[in-house]
């Protein structure tokens, strides 16, 4: 084979390697981009009996009660500089005017609930009914301040089901 034939194969081989990764190229970036997926604010965790629950481990959803402007998002501010996961914000109407705070869950002796309480003080309401938001639903009213210590840390005393922040 003389180097002029050799040289034209080698050329069209890679004119050949050349084409195929263009249209490599070419299909891969005309493709549609995946579509954007919507990562849920919490999700039920299950938590055995003796199990600690700690504040990253609690979503909390705070709603204004109140007639005093931002104090949902204010509310909201202080349980996530304590550590909680950020849920839904809002306004509310209740049933009954709320001067401090209250807890409204669909499980009272949850150990999440009884976290979010510690840190609300020994004035807390805990009201069973249909929460309007993700996680541990506190309602505060015009008469609320600011949290309180509470505990670091609550042991779930029965087998419960909180929600939780998504794990990445």
């Amino acid at each position: 084979m003389t180097q002029g034939v050799r040289s034209a194969i080698t050329l069209a081989v890679l004119g050949v390697l050349l084409l195929a990764a263009a249209l490599w190229g070419w299909n891969a970036t005309m493709k549609p981009l995946p579509a954007k997926v919507d990562t849920p604010i919490c999700v039920q965790e299950d938590v055995p009996a003796g199990t600690k629950v700690f504040p990253e481990d609690v979503t909390v959803s705070v709603y204004n009660a109140g007639s005093r402007e931002g104090l949902a998002g204010r509310t909201m501010a202080l349980f996530t500089d304590s550590g909680f996961h950020e849920g839904n914000s809002g306004n509310v109407t209740p049933d009954q005017p709320i001067r401090g705070s209250a807890i409204w869950t669909d499980d009272p002796t949850s150990p999440a609930v009884l976290l979010v309480a510690s840190r609300l003080g020994p004035d807390v309401d805990i009201e069973r009914r249909d929460p309007p938001g993700v996680g541990v639903v506190v309602v505060v009213g015009d008469d609320f301040e600011d949290l309180v210590k509470g505990r670091r840390a609550t042991k779930a005393t029965e087998d419960s089901e909180i929600c939780s922040p998504p794990v990445a």
